[in-house]
């Protein structure tokens, strides 16, 4: 009896084999191995996750919710005053805000950061997609299936012998059409089966490659456009920064007769951006001449209605320029110094005189007066601080049309001065002005003050119209009504990254244009010449994407123009609707295209193999 030897057991024969179940997957899992990811991996995972097209996504969702805070709090970059206001009036969680930057939200640090986010994985998304896009734009169209048959839009043709039509020449002609119809096309004439592929394709491939063929692909203007759109954005982001890091806006209220010199002590208020110069600011003027507003005065329910406001201005680029008139209107700017000059705000403004206790002018010129409704019912604060012996305030309304109403309270009938009035009360007292401190022009503290005139008041309050004066009780000084004139708020922006931003956006609109309605396409053409002389004609279409049934017109539009310039008889070409079987993905049968006799040869025109059976 023979002794059999058996092999000794390798290492992977003595591992337990796992079994089948959660425990035997458990056991598989177990027993792999995975690698040390280490950190250039670590970093080449990091940038593949930020340059996905979720991530940008995900960031660009992120971005629009975390600007949510600057509509819902005051920004300090606009508005300070009003932030101040806010942390006295909140002062139990308004400092916290103030430390998550939930004032200057557009330049705080997490925002910055999301933005800066979507800015790297937009440009990671693009630049290898434009170069992929790139290179296939430049390749030719992939070669020609050997099957045809199983594409989703297939169909035959059959050119009569009489026709004299060599497979070559309809292989040129079919690569012409084609390219009339937006096609990028490769001309592939037929090549002897033992040179026309390598050893590993099969009998099929090799047999189809003996015909000749042509590849056609359109629709490249679809990745063209998903890749415009993503540049866009990058362009948005990107001019949208510029403007932010080198623009400014400024606020200014204009009189008629002043003149506003574009410097830093010109504006009321100004707002630079992050990295601008003031050195940068054009050396350019302007002036208001005169401000009209026309209203409604026929119609009976839109009576005293404003119908336009025009601002007649001289401006002037440099002192050496020569001026120029301009006309200055609402939602029509003018541009000059490379800024925009906005019309937002009018207003009356009361020219004052007033002086002090000791007789000397402490205050002369138009005060203005903020509306506080359609007739130009408008509050009136008047600060005298070089009055002598004792600073004065005047607090009060100003009424274009004055009537009186109920309760022998006067009110303004109407937005035109027909009956101007200034009604005020005076004060007395330390006006807080000396100190440095900064204050509202518009409003007047008056808890430190001493109230001379008033209503309540022995003296009552002080009611002047046109050219009419008042002396303050005890010689504290007087005013007087002088005159008035009309004023303009004027919003000066310089944002030298918007003409950028919209031509990017429309950019972008343009490519997601693209990219929505066009459709990427695939067409092959096989030509072969039957030992009757008929040349026989496959043709198969494919679409990358959905095509929404636009792919099965195509291939009859295709046959259709094919079977005219061949003049196939059966087919009628003017209806696009040919007579001859034209297979798509609803259609799966494949039948045949001419009479019996033709059919088993036209069903597999271009393999060798048929051609014999036939």
């Amino acid at each position: 009896m023979s002794e059999t030897k058996s092999k000794p057991e390798t290492q992977d024969q003595k591992r337990p084999k796992p079994g089948k179940g959660r425990k035997g997957r458990q056991a598989a899992r177990a027993d792999v191995a995975l690698p040390a990811l280490g950190v250039v991996g670590m970093l080449r995972w990091a940038w593949t996750q930020l340059t996905s097209m979720r991530t940008a996504l995900f960031l660009l969702l992120l971005l629009a919710v975390a600007a949510v805070p600057g509509s819902l709090f005051p920004q300090r970059p606009t508005n300070p005053a009003v932030v101040t206001q806010y942390l006295k009036d909140h002062a139990d969680y308004g400092p916290l805000l103030d430390k998550l930057q939930m004032f200057d939200v557009y330049s705080s640090v997490w925002f910055s950061a999301v933005y800066l986010l979507l800015f790297i994985s937009l440009i990671g998304c693009v630049v290898p997609r434009a170069i992929a896009h790139w290179k296939s734009w430049r390749s030719k169209p992939p070669r020609t299936p050997a099957r045809l048959s199983r594409l989703p839009v297939y169909g035959t043709l059959v050119v009569p012998a009489d026709r004299g039509l060599a497979a070559a020449d309809a292989a040129e002609q079919a690569a012409a059409l084609l390219k009339k119809r937006g096609y990028r096309v490769d001309l592939r004439p037929a090549a002897p089966e033992t040179e026309a592929t390598d050893a590993h394709d099969g009998a099929a491939r090799r047999r189809a490659s003996a015909f000749a063929s042509v590849g056609a692909e359109k629709g490249y203007l679809k990745e063209l456009g998903n890749l415009c759109f993503h540049s866009g954005l990058v362009g948005v982001l990107v001019s949208v920064a510029i403007g932010g890091l080198f623009g400014y806006s400024g606020q200014r209220t204009l009189i008629e007769g002043e003149t506003f010199v574009n410097t830093l002590v010109g504006y009321d208020t100004f707002n630079p951006g992050t990295d601008f110069q003031s050195s940068w600011l054009a050396p350019y003027s302007l002036r208001l001449d005169k401000f009209d507003v026309r209203y409604d005065r026929e119609s009976v329910k839109q009576f005293g209605q404003p119908l336009d406001f025009t601002a007649h201005v001289t401006t002037r680029d440099s002192p050496q320029d020569p001026e120029r008139q301009q006309d200055l209107k609402v939602n029509d700017p003018i541009s000059i110094g490379a800024t925009d000059v906005y019309l937002v705000g009018n207003g009356y403004a009361p020219v004052v005189t007033v002086r002090g206790g000791d007789g000397k002018v402490a205050f002369q010129g138009p005060v203005p007066a903020i509306p506080t409704d359609s007739v130009y019912t408008s509050t009136v604060v008047i600060k005298v601080p070089d009055a002598r012996p004792t600073q004065l305030g005047f607090v009060g309304f100003f009424l274009p049309t004055a009537e009186k109403g109920a309760n022998n309270v006067a009110f303004s009938a109407d937005p035109d001065p027909l009956n101007v009035q200034l009604n005020l009360n005076s004060y007395v007292g330390d006006l807080g002005l000396d100190k440095g401190k900064p204050q509202n022009v518009y409003a007047l503290d008056v808890a430190k003050l001493t109230q001379v005139n008033g209503r309540d008041k022995p003296a009552g309050g002080i009611v002047l119209g046109a050219g009419q004066s008042y002396k303050l009780p005890n010689g504290q000084g007087s005013i007087s009504f002088d005159g008035l004139k009309r004023y303009v708020a004027l919003d000066i922006h310089h944002n030298p990254g918007q003409e950028w931003a919209l031509g990017f956006a429309l950019f972008s609109l343009a490519g997601l244009i693209c990219s929505l309605f066009l459709t990427r396409r695939r067409l092959w053409v096989r030509v072969g010449q039957h030992e009757d002389g008929r040349t026989m004609v496959e043709y198969g279409l494919l679409t990358r994407g959905e095509d929404h049934g636009g792919l099965a017109a195509e291939g009859r539009a295709v046959r259709a123009a094919l079977a005219k310039a061949w003049d196939v008889p059966g087919e009628d070409p003017s209806s696009g609707s040919p007579t001859a079987q034209t297979r798509n993905a609803k259609n799966t049968s494949a039948s045949t295209t001419t009479s019996a006799s033709t059919t088993t040869s036209a069903s597999t025109t271009t393999s060798a193999s048929t051609q014999k059976d036939a």
